[in-house]
């Protein structure tokens, strides 16, 4: 395969074999099964092939490759084997450093990042390495990196951004790991949790308990219809996806990355690699839905997704900044709760029917197993019911009567 060798091309290369460079014969970029890449010089010495070492890419340039390649090529011109020669310029060089932190970290996601589910993953690993690991590790080598730096990145953030700093250490840990398999650091993964790190940093789930968790501000119930009248007069493209979200108790991700194929007549199904709990949510459709849906298809102009004109999602900051144009401090997650809450003191719908429609995991494991259908029809007149409510305003009555 003829591939165009710039530094760029050849950093991000990760096809296994050997590339042949098309400027300099017999000079070729020898990509391992680990992903390490060498350089080789191909020649053929009375009558006989050999291969010699020209070292390590990124180690050893494009442009110092060719030149050990030319000086190997007016050797053999001589008759001299490169291999055997005596000069001062030996072609071969020592051992080469393995790479940065930040070099591997960032071709170690992108080789992994085409098998997450979520596409959210790989913003959120290089956006916690940008921000706490790469100020810090992001020059070292991988053999440089210890313990001390492992706490230098952890300590500071531990018990401010537990979360963030939990999922970080899970990162640094899994990274160092790979690199030991791939021979560029030898011994102990500095950032293992357990029987190391979680001797010196406290327990995640405790410091979050102490310091008390910060649930998702919630509107109260009460208040919803007023809100719900003043919302659809926005007339905009991210008013019509949160009154959607709010009608179906849905997550952002849930609606912002919902397409037209997954409405089926007055069912709207949710494949199980969008949901949090990975499984299939079935929910069914309020007529007001319904008419939001038939106005976002003509919004739409026919791209793939429903709360969108362009072949891109809708932004998952967008509902949030059009809550903060409305100057409403309430999250839009916290909108399930003002659900679940308005199920709880307001209706005689069971507990059971409310949570499935959040599409809430069963944490006990014996009703999990029992549970075998969604209740779909129990709640198509629980979401029906809380559409009504939803729209009980006299604003909004005379929007939908309109």
């Amino acid at each position: 395969m003829s591939i165009s060798f710039d530094f760029q091309t050849l950093k991000n290369l990760s096809l296994v074999g050997r590339h042949t460079d098309p400027l300099t014969k017999g000079l070729h970029l020898w990509i391992k099964p680990s992903l390490q890449k060498y350089w080789i010089y191909r020649y053929t010495l009375k009558g006989r092939r050999h291969n010699i070492s020209l070292g390590a890419f990124p180690g050893v340039s494009i442009k110092e490759a060719r030149i050990k390649a030319q000086k190997a090529a007016i050797a053999i011109a001589d008759g001299i084997d490169p291999k055997k020669s005596t000069t001062k310029e030996p072609l071969s060089q020592p051992k080469a450093r393995p790479p940065t932190f930040q070099e591997f970290a960032e071709q170690w996601i992108s080789n992994n990042e085409q098998g997450w589910t979520n596409k959210k993953h790989a913003y959120q690993w290089r956006y916690t390495l940008s921000n706490f690991a790469y100020p810090m590790i992001g020059r070292k080598h991988l053999d440089q990196i210890n313990e001390t730096d492992i706490l230098n990145i952890l300590q500071p953030i531990w018990n401010t951004l537990t979360e963030t700093a939990s999922r970080l250490q899970g990162r640094l840990e899994r990274i160092l790991s790979a690199a030991r398999v791939q021979r560029f650091r030898e011994g102990f993964n500095p950032a293992t949790w357990k029987g190391h790190l979680d001797t010196i940093l406290p327990s995640p789930k405790l410091v979050k308990r102490n310091r008390g968790i910060k649930h998702h501000r919630a509107m109260p119930f009460k208040d919803l219809p007023k809100f719900m009248a003043r919302l659809r007069e926005r007339g905009c493209v991210a008013a019509l996806a949160l009154e959607f979200t709010i009608l179906n108790a849905n997550r952002t991700s849930e609606v912002t990355l919902s397409r037209w194929n997954e409405i089926q007549g007055d069912v709207w199904v949710i494949p199980a690699e969008r949901m949090k709990a990975r499984k299939e949510h079935r929910v069914p459709l309020c007529p007001r839905s319904i008419q939001i849906l038939e106005i976002a298809r003509v919004m739409s102009n026919g791209e793939k997704y429903i709360f969108s004109p362009s072949d891109k999602p809708l932004s998952s900051m967008a509902m949030s900044m059009l809550l903060k144009r409305m100057k409403v401090s309430d999250t839009v997650h916290g909108f399930r709760s003002t659900f679940r809450d308005w199920v709880s003191e307001e209706t005689n719908h069971s507990p059971e029917v409310a949570e499935m429609a959040l599409a809430h995991t069963i944490e006990n494991k014996v009703e999990a197993a029992y549970r075998r259908g969604d209740l779909l029809e129990r709640r198509r007149r629980l979401m029906e019911d809380w559409a009504d409510y939803c729209c009980s305003s006299p604003t909004a009555i005379n929007l939908k009567a309109a």
